[in-house]
């Protein structure tokens, strides 16, 4: 496996879509970075030579990728949750973000589902 930006991308796939393992790089991304580095996109990983894999690695410095991604995905939630708006007291809570419905199907964000236990009716 090639290593690029510390992540393993695989030998066996096409640049464009090896290059998509890598967080922050889309189908897109991937196009525009494979044009840049003059790389034909079909080519698989394991054909490239160093001079092309090099290329790849410069275009790819560029762009905001990985850990410096998440770092700044992660802060622009923490900045909503401390101003108290909307979507950040949604965060807070757990519960669906974009507007969603939460009568049914909001199990990824609020967790599995719990039962209520049922009492007994005392009769007279």
């Amino acid at each position: 496996m090639a290593r690029l930006l510390g992540v393993d991308i695989p030998n066996n796939k096409q640049v464009m879509y090896s290059l998509q393992y890598v967080y922050g790089i889309g189908k897109s991304t991937a196009a525009k970075i494979c044009v840049a580095a003059k790389v034909d996109p079909a080519k698989k990983v394991s054909d490239l030579n160093e001079n092309e894999f090099a290329a790849i690695r410069e275009v790819t410095s560029k762009y905001k990728i990985e850990g410096d991604l998440r770092r700044d995905v992660a802060m622009d939630i923490k900045h909503l949750m401390e101003i108290n708006c909307y979507r950040g007291v949604r965060h807070k809570k757990g519960l669906p973000v974009r507007g969603q419905r939460t009568r049914t199907n909001a199990r990824t964000r609020k967790g599995p589902r719990k039962t209520v236990a049922n009492k007994k009716m005392e009769t007279k």
